[in-house]
């Protein structure tokens, strides 16, 4: 009999079709696996995804029916709240011991659910989160917005105590999750649970040996720009409900500062991994892309709406 804890393993559909399914596929090269658990859960929106239930049958399909979200399913913050939900709905079902949530855009490592196990089993940490390496070759736009939302976890990087881990590769002991459940019951927001555990006390490992590749359909700027406002727009939302009036009024008067600051960070953050010479020329569409993040931040943090 195996001594292995359960890990049980929520799957975010973002782009949906082959992209899970090459996703369930990379789950499926995974070696040497402790008792597995994997959870898509769907609803109407993206149905389709049970043309792959009998390619994939040791995957459990939850089927969670009709989700009406309060903005449209066809705008970014309807996309967003729907993404939001089905994690919670898969969390709540999960049985394992460790729990995960990765997204059908992360391709985990062949030892991924093996590492996973070993970085619980040796430390204290209740959230450990993982690298996010962009999968190449990548257009330099998609690269660029690679950097802006998920540079910091690109390898190379030492591990350790962060502020930040992504739900695109994260893991949770079940005392955790258990603890945060009032937090998550009817959306999962990363923040929100972070911030929360932290407040606490606790601290949140970020891992490098813990890897998933990034994949992405090609993308325009058109398709990027309105995403990247509207997801700023949320974040911003997140961050002002859980603020004071005073530090609110702070991040409102000071965004305008935000995006210089961050091509200076991303820039030195891909100099330290050796991209430098890339991201300078990358740096034309990693400004547009900032800026229009900010703006929406902006936005979320004055209305304090998603």
């Amino acid at each position: 009999m195996s001594t292995d804890p359960k890990l049980s393993i929520v799957v975010t559909i973002v782009d949906g079709g082959t992209y899970l399914r090459d996703f369930l596929a990379a789950c499926e090269r995974m070696e040497d696996t402790p008792p597995l658990e994997l959870i898509v859960p769907y609803d109407a929106s993206v149905a389709d995804v049970l043309q792959y239930q009998d390619a994939f049958p040791q995957v459990r399909f939850l089927d969670l029916g009709q989700i009406t979200p309060a903005r449209p399913i066809t705008t970014e913050a309807g996309q967003h709240e729907l993404f939001d939900r089905r994690r919670a709905a898969g969390l709540a079902a999960a049985t394992g011991d460790i729990i995960a949530i990765l997204e059908d855009r992360g391709h985990p490592r062949p030892d991924w659910a093996r590492t996973v196990v070993r970085l619980h089993a040796k430390t204290d940490y209740g959230v450990i989160g993982g690298a996010i390496d962009c999968k190449e070759p990548v257009s330099l736009l998609n690269w660029a917005f690679y950097v802006t939302d998920f540079g910091r976890y690109g390898l190379p990087f030492d591990s350790g105590p962060a502020e930040w881990v992504s739900d695109v590769n994260v893991t949770y002991s079940r005392k955790v999750l258990e603890d945060t459940r009032h937090l998550w019951q009817e959306r999962f927001r990363e923040p929100v649970v972070h911030w929360f555990l932290i407040d606490r006390g606790d601290q949140l490992l970020l891992s490098n040996e813990l890897v998933v590749e990034h994949v992405r359909p090609p993308a325009t700027l058109g398709d990027l720009l309105p995403e990247r406002f509207h997801w700023g727009r949320l974040f911003g939302h997140i961050r002002a409900v859980h603020l004071p009036a005073w530090k609110r009024l702070g991040y409102i008067l000071t965004s305008p500062l935000i995006p210089p600051l961050l091509w200076v960070r991303h820039g030195l953050t891909q100099a330290s991994k050796g991209k430098g010479l890339r991201y300078l020329t990358a740096l034309p569409y990693v400004m547009i892309l900032t800026i229009f993040w900010t703006l929406g931040e902006a936005w979320g943090t004055i209305t304090k709406r998603p």
